[in-house]
């Protein structure tokens, strides 16, 4: 029987999961401030830790400041159908068209096989009808009043949860176990791993060897006792030793997982979602014949992402580093963001040499309507001439050569400057 088959029936020591969605919300929660504070001994991973392990501006981004909070928390305790919800939490991620919008998630420990729940919450063919996040799991039920989840007309690449999965091996799972304390890992962890992340089995989606190299890429070995993979549709982390108990490291290495790695995956997430939104402006960018107002705009809503949001080095500590950049690769988001620059530059030179083409043509209608009234004007005072009559003849002669000039080359291209500006 293959590691692909064994993982649809594996109950792991220890397994727990985060399920973020994408929201809309509706009010600000009166629920404690700041993220959910898990506790490990004397360790309490609140904002203030938190934010010790963040450079200042990536902490602003997903725990607020003082006086403007940006995230809450609120503390649950619900058993259904082999999951057990630890609490939940709301994250402020406004974006420039969206005011409203945020990021839900539910923070769960499964006590059944990890690998079917994953597939159902994907909405992979094939799994049973019985939907984990049902009843008094329900995220409607939970965030009602609260926050609209999932957000409706959500793309649907949005409309399915972010889950984030952590599993711990027992000394029978000898497919995720490494050989000894520096021995090498079998094939079959990264199998598992990518399976976990990918929320997929091979019916789903049959791993390919020619691509193994490049669907692993990712793989982040956090330490010889765990790995992470970072994909698209999910993030898994699994040990590569025996899980001995509550005492045991793997306890820190999840506290780790519901925290400061989940935080860094969440602000590759909001960095999606900026940077969808700026590719859905660039799209708009001629739906109007305000360019230069939406131009403008445009390259205003690039500085504050720019600023507030992309960030590529949270850290000193190198995982969770490694864990964004993953997630920035997996989406593309790099490559994304330079192709926007790029095109809102060549936009910005557009709306520039339209403004230069205008004032162009301006300053040519002046000369051109100017340059005879005032050149006439100009020898009747040489000539001090008052009469009214050599006037009214100055002014039909310089109308007459204005019309005349206005047919040659130069003037058909100044009207047309003018026009087309």
């Amino acid at each position: 029987m293959t590691a692909e088959v064994l993982l649809d029936e594996v109950v792991g020591a220890r397994q727990e999961l985060a399920v973020v969605f994408s929201a809309r919300l509706l009010r600000v929660p009166a629920w404690p401030e700041g993220p959910f504070p898990f506790e490990l001994g004397s360790r309490r991973t609140d904002a203030a830790t938190r934010s010790t392990y963040f450079d200042p501006a990536s902490a602003r981004v997903l725990y607020g400041a003082p006086g403007r909070p940006r995230r809450w928390h609120l503390p649950l305790d619900v058993k259904h159908n082999g999951l057990h919800l630890l609490g939940i939490e709301i994250l402020r991620a406004a974006t420039a068209r969206d005011h409203e919008h945020a990021l839900a998630v539910l923070h769960l420990n499964v006590d059944r096989p990890l690998m079917p729940v994953l597939r159902a919450l994907a909405g992979r063919r094939g799994e049973s009808p019985d939907e984990p996040l049902g009843g008094p799991l329900d995220p409607v039920g939970l965030f009602a009043g609260i926050a609209e989840v999932p957000a409706s007309g959500a793309p649907l690449a949005m409309s399915r949860p972010y889950t984030v999965a952590f599993m711990t091996p027992m000394e029978q799972h000898s497919l995720v176990l490494r050989a000894g304390p520096e021995g090498q890992l079998p094939c079959t962890a990264d199998r598992w791993l990518w399976q976990l992340a990918s929320c997929s089995t091979p019916e789903d989606y049959p791993f390919a060897p020619e691509t193994a190299d490049e669907q692993l890429k990712d793989v982040v070995r956090i330490s010889a006792d765990w790995s992470a993979l970072v994909l698209r549709q999910g993030t898994a982390f699994v040990g590569h030793r025996p899980d001995t108990g509550v005492d045991d490291f793997f306890a820190f290495g999840a506290l780790h997982t519901r925290t400061v790695y989940l935080d860094a995956l969440l602000l590759g997430y909001l960095q999606r979602d900026h940077i969808d939104e700026l590719t859905d402006d660039l799209s708009e960018i001629f739906g109007s014949s305000q360019l230069a107002r939406r131009v403008a705009a445009l390259e205003r809503n690039i500085a504050v992402f720019r600023s507030t949001y992309w960030r590529q080095h949270l850290t000193a500590y190198g995982p969770a580093n490694e864990l964004l950049l993953a997630f920035q690769n997996q989406h593309k988001l790099p490559a994304r963001f330079n192709a926007i620059l790029a095109e809102a530059a060549d936009y910005s030179r557009l709306v520039q040499t339209r403004e230069s083409q205008q004032i162009s043509a301006a300053l040519g209608v002046l000369t051109i309507l100017g340059l005879p009234l005032g050149t006439a004007l100009s020898i009747l005072q040489v000539l001090d001439d008052h009469s009214i009559t050599h006037l009214l003849t100055a002014l039909g002669l310089s109308i007459a050569t204005t019309a005349g000039a206005l047919t040659t080359r130069y003037g058909r291209l100044v009207l047309s400057s003018l026009q087309g500006s």
